[in-house]
């Protein structure tokens, strides 16, 4: 049987380290603000999820396109008309690319 302790140090191996993270979104999205950044790094870091297996460029490009998609388009008010939840991704995807997309821009 495996101790409390153990399957903690387990899931521990499984998340990313903050500075990695944020040091990952600083080199591919040099335009992100950073509070955004900050926040995408803390939140793959301390959300637990199984990221067994996957990168940090993954794990950061799954987490920014939720949470963009959650907090900053109406993805939940075409859920609530009617829409389903394929057609409403569809439909918010364009404003989620251009954001990602200008973040990856250069800043000034």
């Amino acid at each position: 049987m495996v101790s409390r302790a153990e399957r903690r140090r387990r899931r521990y191996k499984q998340w990313f380290h903050q500075y990695e993270v944020e040091y990952y979104i600083r080199q591919t999205y040099p335009a992100c603000p950073e509070f955004a950044v900050v926040y995408f790094a803390t939140y793959v870091c301390k959300t637990p999820k199984n990221w067994r297996g996957a990168t940090v460029e993954e794990a950061v490009e799954v987490t920014m396109q939720n949470e963009l998609r959650h907090q900053h388009t109406d993805y939940y008010q075409l859920m609530l008309v009617g829409v389903r939840r394929k057609e409403a991704r569809r439909r918010v995807q364009p404003k989620i690319d251009a954001v990602m997309a200008s973040w990856k821009k250069q800043a000034n």
